[in-house]
């Protein structure tokens, strides 16, 4: 038997930010492991210059994550006034109203596409490994009772339900994911939407849902059916650097979803 956190991330809009050139900024269809690395040190009081607690974070659990429900894809045209890099030189950076002294006559418009999920539902897990720097308890606890605010990707998507974080113990991450229930399950199903069992009352595309996780996770009862690299795992949060980091996508044995 092993041990495993899981969690449920619900709101009204969701922004899991990939990889951004230019004046797009898109969202990939589940929780990054940067968001997720995110979430856990906003919960634990982290802060951003904290390179090395934050760093230990990224090293010390594997992700798995359920897509419960998509969620439906907007696109949100976006303008952002902002001073050029010369106008900044010698100005304090340390947040948005400090490029706002600028003289009006020297901001430049920006024009944006950003991306969000509207009325998605996930279930993430985590699994501690050898250097995990928390329990998966102590990890729960935080995420109840937070230091900092929490968001689904960006500060304009806040949660619209508790996390409500569980320590399961199961024999496969497979079986954690059938265990696990959140409280509202009851009335997603009134709306017509959720899991229930082997009951699929939330309209998807495919017979059951789309699993993503960490390889090392291969062998707890998932069917893998893709692998790709994406990149996503934290290097150096001040400079955004992100390193490659593969994931297997696929979805739940039948047993899994039943909950047996």
């Amino acid at each position: 038997m092993g041990e495993y956190l899981l969690l449920r991330l619900y709101g009204p809009m969701a922004s899991w930010g990939g990889i951004a050139v230019g004046e797009v900024r898109p969202s990939d269809v589940h929780p990054t492991h940067a968001a997720m690395i995110g979430l856990l040190a906003a919960a634990l009081g982290i802060r951003r210059q904290q390179e090395e607690a934050l760093t230990a974070l990224a090293e010390g659990y594997a992700m798995a994550v359920r897509v419960d429900a998509p969620g439906v894809l907007l696109r949100d045209y976006h303008t952002v006034q902002t001073p050029s890099a010369v106008d900044m030189k010698g100005r304090p950076r340390h947040c948005r109203s400090d490029q706002l002294v600028v003289p009006r006559h020297q901001l430049k418009t920006l024009l944006t596409t950003r991306e969000y999920h509207c009325d998605a539902w996930y279930t993430v897990a985590l699994v501690g490994r050898a250097a995990a720097p928390h329990r998966l308890s102590q990890l729960a606890s935080a995420l109840e009772n937070p230091c900092f605010p929490l968001y689904l990707g960006r500060k304009s998507c806040p949660l619209a339900l508790p996390l409500q974080p569980q320590v399961v113990e199961a024999a496969t991450l497979a079986e954690a994911f059938g265990l696990v229930r959140f409280h509202e399950e009851r009335f997603f199903q009134i709306q017509g939407r959720g899991w229930t069992g082997r009951d699929r009352v939330w309209p998807l595309s495919s017979e059951s849902p789309t699993v993503h996780w960490d390889p090392v996770l291969d062998g707890e009862g998932l069917e893998p059916l893709l692998s790709i690299v994406r990149r996503d795992h934290p290097l150096h949060r001040r400079r955004w650097q992100f390193a490659e980091r593969p994931e297997r996508h696929g979805r739940l044995t039948p047993p899994a979803m039943a909950g047996d």
